[in-house]
């Protein structure tokens, strides 16, 4: 496999070793190939986890091998020059997590066989106000990306009547994303209370295709909006991270023109490198783009007025104030 290379990124030198280790055994991608494709996306990368506090997901075996996710830098062998913020989880510990300064961190995590980054919506200097609302369609059983793409065109629609510009890509699987950067104003409660109405909404024009029910048993053959998706210490792939599917594809930033011609598919680890040179990032103007959050968390003042309050929270946090009974509809007890 070779006794390593060195890399210059970002003013620094990186020693990575193992580099024609294969990574995603069915298309042949080295560690190596990992390295070159964030090497060749790098602004687009940077512009989603500068200074973000980014969760590493890693494959030491690669592809369909040993996998572990890493929120903690260790505080032992790592380079002075490796940045971290610390954050806190819904049960009340904390963890000093990367927080990508430059290019080079993106390298160190790929060194230490990270394939995919999932960063959180908030920045290093203020970790409890999100900057970016996500909103993630997810399809269920019986639906697809096709159908994900549909319920994005009336998310699309939402976003004008608000005046807000909304950021889509590929979630690299079957589903899709959209990201609307806010002023960070607001903590994570108000957030999540935010991604609850604009998905209540969502549905209410597409009930057809569209639910926000959070138990499995009642989603039924739609498109499921993933508001818990805002809730403190839950993460999405960040655009232009590898996906840990056998192809090597990769969550990919479009125009909204694009999404309703394009595929999954089309966006792997051999494609979206030459494709960011060819266009650049669709995301280019995200960061001038925040909007206030108001209209939604008067949307969901509305709502509970009219009986429609809090949604469940994901099993793993504490019982939140106003959250309604967190039990499987059909093993509830009357």
């Amino acid at each position: 496999m070779g006794d390593g290379v060195t890399i210059e990124v970002a003013g620094r030198e990186l020693r990575l070793s193992s580099p024609e280790r294969v990574v995603y055994p069915e298309r042949g991608f080295t560690k190596l190939d990992v390295a070159n494709y964030y090497l060749a996306v790098g602004e687009g990368i940077m512009r989603a986890l500068y200074h973000r506090p980014t969760m590493l997901q890693r494959f030491p075996g690669g592809v369909g091998g040993e996998m572990f996710f890493q929120k903690r830098v260790p505080h032992k062998g790592v380079p002075d020059w490796i940045e971290t913020t610390e954050i806190t989880f819904p049960s009340g510990r904390t963890a000093d997590e990367l927080c990508p300064a430059d290019l080079a961190h993106v390298l160190w995590a790929v060194q230490m066989n990270a394939l995919v980054f999932h960063p959180w919506p908030v920045r290093g200097a203020d970790v409890d106000h999100p900057d970016e609302l996500r909103i993630d369609l997810d399809p269920q059983p019986g639906t697809d990306f096709d159908d994900a793409v549909s319920v994005a065109g009336t998310v699309r629609e939402i976003l004008a009547e608000l005046g807000w510009t909304g950021w889509p890509k590929t979630s690299g699987g079957r589903g899709v994303h959209i990201y609307v950067r806010v002023h960070p104003r607001w903590g994570f409660i108000e957030c999540r209370r935010a991604a609850i109405a604009i998905a209540r909404e969502i549905e209410r024009r597409r009930g057809d295709l569209v639910t926000t029910a959070w138990w499995k048993e009642l989603r039924g053959v739609k498109v499921f909006v993933d508001y818990n998706q805002m809730a403190r210490d839950r993460t999405i792939a960040c655009a232009y991270s590898l996906r840990a599917t056998a192809r090597g594809t990769v969550s990919t930033p479009v125009t909204w023109d694009e999404l309703t011609r394009v595929e999954p598919d089309d966006f792997d680890l051999a494609t979206v490198a030459d494709r960011f040179r060819r266009i650049g990032d669709p995301h280019a103007g995200i960061d001038d783009a925040a909007v206030d959050l108001t209209p939604l968390l008067e949307w969901a003042a509305r709502d509970e007025r009219d009986g429609n309050g809090d949604l469940p929270y994901p099993p793993d946090y504490p019982k939140m104030p106003g959250e309604p009974k967190r039990v499987q509809p059909s093993r509830a007890k009357d």
